[in-house]
């Protein structure tokens, strides 16, 4: 390994000469505490930037062993370490001047939620910490300026290094809280199956965001309390008493007026399968971490799924045992998503009406006097989400606010008001009981049998080496081909669109052998993901510092969406 003074003679000899010289300086340096990695230089100053990473060793750092020593502790300090390393380089980037991206000191910018990233990694077993970053090597139009670099590298790293990565130079009580918050949450989340809970929310949740574009909490919005017919009070190892709204297992309908609360509620839900940070709002909302938001999703592509459940006797004659198409209806689409559910293992469904194909979800009295059952081909859901409790253990929790069709399914019926949830679940009854009686199809469903075999792009191979591609939250991109993730709702961060970008490569390039099914491939991939970390995407030699690892269920989603994928 070099040294310091070996990296300064190096960018002193380099300086001057054209930006071509920067690549010499690739390579690993001791800095004092910690060693500096030159992982990747950019071409020129115009591109990405370049990629470092610093790495502190465990007894230098002097974390705590009690801080990491389970995985969703050494999550949440990760993150933390993360935010703390992002706000000390932020008071230096472009302090150091050049053309283009020059003087860029950069590292993930993490939102509301705590997820596994490359960005900062923890050893479980020597403590070391590795944080990944980007520094944009200053130049002069084409011609290098060393002097900066000395700047970034010498003067303005080492204070960052220092201030975020050295746990005596920490709030000690404020690290602290970040791992208490972290045991609660997972305290939380294991309680969900001893009391038979799909989701939980504490009292005092601030539900409502700041807006379309910010994830940050609304400023005096309206505090969430249960009512006292769904309260549970739980007793966490570090706060203590906590009481909130438990929504049981089975079917739950949140209805009321526009503008009370009901989205922002599934919201809420939906977002409870991550931990967030203190302060978001949400620390205390805790979803079951299988849990999937269902929506229609006109023209997406359906690669041999069974949806036979929902949809059968087509006039086209296509057979929905092994349902085929790049251009799928509203209906069609959410079949799948359904299925698809099921297939990722998903034990709670999140459906909103407004996001939904009305055929699909429900079909009134008078429509089915108009058009016979014989005549319809699809089975709505209305008719199977009862069995898929009863049969599968599938709960589901449905937003509302123009058709009482589920007030006759529904275990429990909340109706919000000005944001302030209500039980209704009995009036509703009552009302529904002057309405005919939901007539229910004779058959019951069968649960399908996941057989899809998954076969690899031969055509991505040969292009050579495949290049990924992020465009936000909407999509990732292999080569020429894009798989668009826009409803897939859950997916928090683009990061982890990028890191799916990374699996599905992973597996063209390592698992897609003709012989696996879907099923297997997922479940065999989340196990090396589990043993290996992101290794088992990346390789052993690098870690790019820029993947947020998704869940199992937008694994699967990503899959079923990728046009290229072979399937039989």
């Amino acid at each position: 390994m070099k040294s310091e003074s070996d990296l300064r003679q190096l960018l002193y000899s380099i300086d001057h000469k054209g930006y071509p010289a920067y690549k010499g300086t690739k390579g690993i340096y001791r800095f004092g505490t910690y060693e500096l990695s030159i992982d990747h230089v950019q071409g020129d100053p115009f591109a990405a930037p370049s990629r470092l990473s610093v790495r502190v060793h465990g007894r230098t750092a002097g974390f705590p062993v009690r801080l990491y020593d389970e995985k969703y502790k050494r999550i949440a300090l990760q993150d933390y370490v993360t935010r703390q390393f992002a706000a000390q380089t932020a008071r230096y980037t472009f302090q150091a001047k050049g053309s283009g991206k020059s003087g860029i000191i950069s590292v993930t910018c993490c939102g509301q939620e705590v997820l596994e990233r490359t960005a900062c990694t923890i050893d479980e077993q020597s403590g070391d910490v590795t944080v990944r970053f980007e520094v944009g090597f200053p130049s002069n139009g084409r011609t290098i300026n060393a002097k900066e670099l000395i700047k970034i590298l010498y003067d303005y790293l080492p204070d960052c290094v220092e201030k975020s990565m050295l746990y005596g130079n920490l709030n000690a009580r404020t690290v602290e809280k970040v791992m208490e918050l972290s045991v609660d949450r997972d305290y939380i989340l294991g309680e969900l199956d001893r009391l038979g809970l799909a989701a939980f929310i504490a009292n005092g949740s601030i539900l409502p965001r700041e807006s379309g574009v910010s994830q940050k909490p609304m400023k005096e919005a309206v505090a969430f309390v249960s009512p006292e017919q769904m309260e549970v009070t739980l007793e966490l190892p570090f706060k203590g008493t906590l009481t909130g709204m438990g929504i049981k297992r089975g079917i739950t309908l949140i209805v009321g007026g526009g503008y009370h609360g009901k989205s922002t509620l599934l919201k809420a839900l939906e977002s409870g399968v991550y931990p967030h940070i203190a302060g978001d709002g949400r620390e205390y909302v805790v979803t079951d971490s299988s849990a999937v938001k269902l929506r229609a999703e006109d023209g997406r592509s359906i690669r041999h799924t069974d949806i036979s459940m929902f949809i059968n006797d087509l006039p086209n004659g296509k057979d929905t045992r092994a349902f085929y198409t790049e251009d799928a209806s509203g209906s069609t689409s959410q079949a799948a998503n359904v299925v698809e559910g099921l297939e990722a293992g998903a034990k709670v469904f999140f459906i909103d009406e407004d996001t939904s194909a009305t055929n699909f979800m429900v079909r009134d009295e008078l429509m089915q006097q108009v058009i016979h059952r014989d005549m319809e081909p699809i089975t709505p859901f209305i008719e199977r989400v009862r069995d898929l409790y009863e049969m599968y253990g599938i709960s589901t929790v449905i937003v509302a606010g123009s058709s009482g069709a589920y007030f006759q399914v529904a275990d429990d019926i909340i109706q919000m008001d000005r944001y302030v949830p209500k039980v209704i679940t009995q009036a509703a009854k009552e009302a529904a009981e002057e309405y005919p009686e939901l007539e229910l199809p004779a058959d019951k469903p069968k649960m399908p049998e996941f057989r899809r075999i998954a076969k690899n792009n031969p055509g991505l191979k040969q292009k050579g080496r495949i290049k990924i591609k992020t465009f936000g939250k909407d999509g990732v991109q292999l080569n020429h081909d894009t798989i668009d993730l826009r409803y897939v709702e859950q997916l928090a961060d683009a990061e982890q669109l990028t890191c799916l970008g990374y699996i599905v490569k992973h597996m063209e390039e390592h698992m897609m052998d003709g012989k696996m099914t879907i099923r297997q491939l997922v479940e065999k991939l989340t196990s090396d993901l589990d043993k290996m970390g992101f290794k088992a995407v990346c390789g052993e030699s690098y870690l790019p510092g820029n993947l947020a690892l998704p869940r199992k269920q937008e694994i699967y989603a990503c899959l079923n969406r990728y046009r290229r994928l072979g399937t039989r």
